[in-house]
């Protein structure tokens, strides 16, 4: 695992599915801050393509990317926050947030942080990498991935999930590699700048059970936007 953690199932109900186009909606609207047009603002293109493969509709994507540009009376003022810790058998977590309260968010992270061990700044982050990462799915079986590594600029490469592969970069190239991969005919299904342990924990079943508990009671708060763990 040792980069961004992904709630198991968490697609299967009404809530869940409200929750990650709440998260997808707070990264839409901080993106579209810099700019309300995505050719011209990589990171609002990158929120915005997440949102379409969530099935965000039109006009819920539009008036998020509006309130964000400050086109309409509503403002907004969401602010990154990140906490770093460990989660149960000293698994190190760093927990990305976005809010507009952030006295708010602190005293709820400082709650779900009682089952581990909530750290000062750089107490875990030293032990990450950030790196940017595009899964995307080759345009044929025989795709040598390594050779598009190397043809679209990426830094390192591991196999995702159903046949996908995790192309890893500088965060600066993350941009480029995608669109290079595109061009080339890979399907594009994530693009985003990521937070990789250099040292994941290996843990047995009941151990990593408690684990993910804590990971999902974490995911669940409003606030959490991602999750960054180094488990194995």
């Amino acid at each position: 695992m040792g980069a961004q953690w992904k709630q198991k199932n968490r697609e299967a109900s009404a809530n869940a599915k409200g929750r990650i186009f709440t998260k997808l909606a707070k990264e839409i609207m901080v993106a579209a801050r810099h700019g309300a047009d995505p050719t011209m603002n990589p990171r609002l293109r990158m929120a915005v393509d997440a949102a379409r493969k969530a099935s965000m509709t039109k006009d819920t994507l539009e008036r998020a990317i509006k309130k964000g540009a400050g086109l309409l009376d509503e403002a907004v003022n969401y602010e990154v926050v990140a906490y770093e810790g460990f989660a149960p058998h000293q698994v190190p977590v760093i927990v990305e947030c976005l809010t507009e309260n952030r006295n708010r968010t602190s005293a709820n992270i400082r709650m779900l942080f009682r089952k581990g061990q909530q750290g000062a700044s750089g107490s875990v982050s030293w032990d990450f990498k950030r790196l940017g990462q595009v899964e995307a799915s080759p345009p044929t079986a025989s795709t040598d991935a390594e050779e598009a590594a190397i043809e679209c600029g990426a830094q390192d490469l591991e196999a995702g999930d159903d046949g996908a592969t995790r192309f890893f970069t500088v965060p600066t190239d993350l941009d480029i590699v995608s669109k290079a991969l595109a061009d080339r005919k890979w399907t594009v299904t994530q693009a985003q700048l990521i937070w990789k342990s250099n040292n994941p924990v290996t843990l047995d079943d009941a151990a990593r059970a408690e684990v993910e508990a804590f990971l999902d009671a974490l995911d669940n708060d409003d606030d959490v936007q991602t999750l960054y763990v180094g488990l194995a």
